[in-house]
């Protein structure tokens, strides 16, 4: 029997779980964790019945806004949220894709016009089950296997 690693309990924040191995540090990049001062526990290639191993991210004091989360589907829709209270989980979510995502994916366009002036990216996405994107300005259809997320500001 192998110890357990022992993470304290959440009082009160937000922790994200079923994270694909594969993508937990995109689901990092995506929240921007990296600026926050709050409290974070990252663990990864965890166990899981569900899916073999996992990531899982615990955010203390941190809930995040509907549109704010939900550009986590772009690279793992399938994760749950666990909001904490006072230690108790009081709601679990789902992500699901919002209708445009802004700024965080890069055109695969060189000529489009957001990779060659200072202006944030627009996408509507087309296609939620196949994660389907369609760059607002210049109409090039990006898939799932071939986004790119824009680095961090």
């Amino acid at each position: 029997m192998g110890k357990a690693l022992q993470v304290a309990a959440l009082k009160s924040g937000t922790v994200i779980d079923h994270i694909p191995p594969e993508q937990l540090f995109k689901v990092v990049a995506i929240l921007r964790l990296q600026d926050l001062e709050n409290r974070i526990t990252i663990g990864n290639n965890l166990g899981s019945n569900k899916m073999g191993t996992k990531g899982i991210i615990k955010i203390s004091d941190k809930f995040f806004e509907g549109d704010e989360i939900n550009r986590v589907a772009l690279v793992a829709p399938k994760v749950v949220l666990n909001i904490i209270k006072n230690y108790e989980v009081v709601e679990k979510k789902r992500v699901t894709l919002p209708n445009v995502i802004t700024g965080i994916v890069k055109c695969n366009n060189p000529k489009c016009i957001t990779n060659n002036e200072p202006m944030k990216t627009r996408f509507d996405v087309v296609d939620k089950d196949h994660v389907i994107l369609q760059c607002h300005y210049c109409e090039i259809k990006v898939n799932k296997g071939d986004i790119i997320l824009n680095k961090g500001k």
